[in-house]
């Protein structure tokens, strides 16, 4: 018997206990396909963070509640000052803002047009203005994609949100078993998929620092001694870190942030350090395949397997929950006595 596995005192049959899985299975799919893989992972976390400040004891402390009180206002404070640096990068007058940044890709510019073969320069815009007004007009013809954009990710914030939301709910009223066989077959199926989840960012943390040594070995030591300081290095290593426990979203960003800081050095900087990058990010699929399934007795090549036809099937959105769903399958296949 799984040490993680919750106790309710009777097990079911072995064909209950597999009709209940498979609907659970089914009914994560089914989350999938209606596009609900944020609020699924809000009220995952939401549950976790429930069960680690209360899991312990059955009553509440004020040690407890203190604790609970504290997690939440870190966790509010790191999001206002996240919106706080944004505004300041962008507006804030210390650092320049928006115009810094658009001299900075002015100058990157004039590096490219001074470097690059002759066909690449003559796609070129001529000037800083000249590239502004190209933005502009990018801008104009995208509006629809960009306002898509936008609402996409106040869907996803408002999805965050509430999942976040059900999962606290759901953490207080788990704290009773229930009578009710369904009920009790439906708690350990969520319990099982929270532990599953538990492991996942577990492994993801050590992805996120593994990426991070190499993407601070590269930024901090390997270039310098090139002769290359790329612009805010170590801010950009610190970012890589925070970024790296979002699985893909999180090194979309963090890569892209790193390739434009590097083309302000240099159009071939910037280059290499896209290929370096690239090649970081494939590591990181065997990475996860190799600590998911150390942490939870599943070989790799399932991993990779699910992956592939998740991705498949419903895109990114499957890609991210893959590494999850194989964890809560295999837990309960070994659960069960199946494998």
């Amino acid at each position: 018997m799984n040490s993680g596995a919750p106790g309710n005192g009777q097990s079911p049959a072995p064909a209950v206990l597999g009709r209940s899985v498979a609907a659970a299975a089914l009914l994560l799919l089914l989350l999938l396909g209606l596009k609900l893989l944020a609020a699924l992972l809000g009220a995952l976390a939401g549950f976790a963070l429930f069960r680690l400040v209360w899991g312990c004891e059955q009553r509440r402390t004020l040690h407890d509640q203190l604790a609970a009180s504290a997690l939440a206002l870190l966790l509010l404070a790191g999001a206002a000052l996240a919106v706080f640096e944004a505004f300041q990068l962008l507006l804030g007058a210390s650092s320049g803002g928006l115009p810094k940044l658009l001299q900075l890709m002015a100058d990157t510019l004039d590096h490219i047009r001074a470097t690059a073969p002759q066909w690449m320069v003559d796609r070129l815009p001529d000037s800083a203005a000249a590239l502004q007004q190209a933005l502009s007009d990018w801008l104009r013809s995208h509006a629809g994609q960009m306002q898509k954009w936008g609402r996409d990710a106040l869907r996803v914030m408002l999805h965050l949100a509430i999942g976040l939301a059900i999962g606290m709910l759901a953490g207080h009223s788990f704290r009773t078993a229930p009578r009710a066989p369904l009920s009790r077959l439906a708690q350990d199926r969520w319990r099982q998929l929270v532990l599953a989840f538990s492991d996942i960012m577990a492994a993801q943390l050590r992805i996120a620092l593994v990426n991070t040594a190499l993407t601070g070995l590269y930024l901090v030591v390997v270039l310098p001694l090139l002769g290359y300081h790329v612009p805010l290095a170590l801010t950009l290593v610190a970012s890589t870190f925070f970024a790296s426990l979002l699985p893909i979203i999180g090194n979309l960003l963090s890569n892209t942030a790193i390739v434009l800081a590097a083309l302000t050095v240099s159009p071939w900087l910037g280059v290499a350090s896209l290929v370096f990058l690239v090649a970081v990010h494939k590591l990181e699929y065997f990475l996860n395949a190799h600590f998911v399934g150390s942490r939870v007795s599943m070989p790799p090549y399932a991993l990779l397997v699910s992956m592939l036809v998740l991705e498949s099937a419903f895109g990114a959105s499957g890609l991210i929950a893959a590494p999850i769903y194989c964890a809560w399958l295999t837990r309960e296949l070994r659960e069960g006595g199946w494998i």
